[in-house]
């Protein structure tokens, strides 16, 4: 066929070129949404394992200064001191790439994710956040991770630790928080900074009638008040709310694929953490990574398949370790929404 047999051909839309659109393709990479690095700081070191010291709440919290008696000292304060350990463990992930189907792309000029080298390095990073994320879950935001839990319930009781559900319409968690954000300032001394929520918890607090109560007056009709992140923060009386809206499937390979939320729905988790380590401040948990290359705790490499398959991998190894860190400075909430 000559250029104009194909033109003729085209009219009629029964030729069709062989070659994938440059500028296009469809690729489920999810948003920028993973929330581990936004509530426990990542606290880099140089060896795969170690110690880190941790001092007395006790002894810190407590009046040791008594009144000088005539001629002599008083005792000695006790300065308690003991140690907890990191172990940063590698994980590791690779993707293969067919050098013969590449070079078809390569001399396409393909862009963006439709360039097979340039989307497996995106799929190796999101992988990476991915499994980050998961593991937070499993670490952080989970019943039985902290040892103060409370679960919701058709109605309030104290001495059991439930509390009414954020979607009955009856239950304000504004003096809910209040009162546990009093409780972990007597314990762990430290005002709590941040909110982890659920999606279904966001939900029930962005409807809840307590809540759109406090902001009804403030809106106009060119501007009209909206229960966000921002909002729900300044209520509570936190820095910062974090919705974990990250999402996976939970189907093995070849299976129908089960999309999941990584963490929990209906959970909430109420802690101080700051935002980058420091010494001398404590933490309800921290992200240690291990330096694997260089400044920074992921290492990534290609390397050739064996001889006469024309393949290349890419691989990615990561070394990190979440820990809890002060079980004084957390609330962990379960069941927040029926």
């Amino acid at each position: 066929m000559d250029t104009k047999d194909i033109l003729v051909q085209k009219s009629f839309g029964a030729w069709k070129p062989n070659i994938y659109l440059s500028n296009l393709a469809m690729a489920y990479y999810e948003e920028p949404t993973y929330a581990h690095k936004r509530l426990f700081p990542v606290c880099p070191v140089q060896l795969p394992s170690g110690y880190f010291y941790t001092f007395s709440k006790a002894d810190l919290a407590r009046d040791n200064v008594r009144r000088k008696p005539d001629y002599g000292s008083v005792a000695p304060a006790v300065m308690g001191l003991s140690d907890d350990s990191y172990s940063c463990h590698v994980d590791q992930i690779i993707i293969g790439l067919d050098k013969i189907i590449t070079l078809a792309y390569q001399r396409a000029g393909a862009a963006g994710s439709a360039d097979p080298f340039r989307a497996r390095v995106k799929t190796i990073t999101e992988q990476l956040a991915l499994h980050q994320e998961i593991e937070f879950a499993k670490n952080f935001f989970n019943a039985g991770v902290w040892s103060n839990e409370w679960t919701g319930a058709a109605s309030t009781n104290v001495a059991q630790k439930k509390f009414t559900k954020f979607d009955n319409s009856d239950t304000d968690p504004v003096a809910f928080f209040d009162a546990c954000m009093i409780d972990i300032r007597r314990e762990g001394r430290r005002k709590p900074n941040k909110l982890a929520l659920g999606v279904n918890t966001f939900a029930a607090l962005k409807n809840n009638p307590f809540i759109k109560e406090r902001i009804k007056y403030s809106g106009t009709t060119q501007n009209p008040a909206v229960v966000n992140e921002s909002v729900i923060a300044q209520i509570i009386g936190v820095d910062e709310v974090v919705v974990l809206d990250a999402t996976y499937n939970d189907a093995g390979v070849g299976q129908a694929e089960n999309m999941q939320y990584v963490c929990d729905k209906n959970g909430a988790l109420l802690l101080y953490a700051p935002d980058t380590p420091q010494i001398d401040e404590p933490s309800a948990g921290y992200i240690f990574t291990w330096q694997l290359n260089g400044g920074d705790y992921i290492a990534v490499d290609t390397f050739d398949g064996e001889g006469g398959t024309h393949t290349e991998f890419m691989e990615a190894i990561i070394a990190y370790d979440m820990r809890k860190t002060s079980d004084a400075l957390a609330m962990y909430f379960k069941d927040c929404v029926g």
